[in-house]
């Protein structure tokens, strides 16, 4: 019994992986959203009910997709931060965490990548594409949260939430800007672009952490 049911999960996964391995190779033919739950189903030599066996959509295929590169980045984060001495626990010593980590994460290539999933996430040209981008931080921010709380457990939890929310929102906002206004390039001038915007990020997000009370 336990064999077969060790066989099936292992069938499962194997399922779950072509699925994913079709989708990123679908993108990167076709860009985007640009191919049917049936193609993909071909792509990855299932029948288009195993697909809807993992995923309830192509949105949450991509989706997935998109979590994957973000988790990189959020790995990335979260070795940086565990790399820095913990502060005092006050809202500006979390908040040097953060925007350190910030820094050092490759966020510029991730952005583009997910642009190229999704879609531009501009509310005015492609909504949907706006609310996957928006979900998509959403899923891992949960992680980065979790960490300032592990580091800091004397810390007020609602402030720590407030911290990690208010920059990965930002994030968000600085893409779309970004996105829109330079393009999905990796040119040097693209990335100057991007430091400037997360600098102004962080000056805007750490006007409201700066004082302790």
């Amino acid at each position: 019994m336990t064999l077969s049911i060790d066989r099936r999960a292992a069938l499962k996964a194997k399922h779950r992986a072509a699925i994913l391995q079709a989708a990123r190779e679908l993108v990167d033919e076709r860009g985007g959203r640009g191919f049917s739950v049936d193609e993909l189903a071909a792509r990855a030599d299932v029948a288009r009910r195993t697909v809807f066996n993992h995923f309830s959509s192509l949105d949450e295929i991509l989706l997935t997709v998109c979590e994957e590169v973000l988790s990189v980045i959020i790995d990335r984060f979260l070795a940086d931060m565990a790399n820095t001495p913990v502060g005092d626990g006050t809202r500006s010593a979390m908040f040097d965490e953060l925007e350190s980590a910030a820094r050092g994460a490759d966020l510029a290539p991730a952005i583009v990548r997910m642009q190229t999933i999704l879609g531009e996430p501009d509310e005015e040209t492609d909504a949907k594409a706006a609310v996957l981008t928006q979900t998509a931080f959403t899923r891992v921010t949960g992680r980065l949260r979790d960490e300032v709380a592990r580091r800091h457990p004397a810390a007020d939890a609602l402030d720590a939430a407030l911290l990690v929310e208010s920059l990965m929102s930002g994030i968000v906002v600085i893409a779309e800007h970004w996105l829109t206004t330079t393009g999905p390039r990796l040119d040097q001038a693209a990335l100057d672009d991007w430091d400037a915007l997360l600098a102004r990020l962080v000056h805007s997000v750490r006007s409201g952490y700066m004082a302790d009370h």
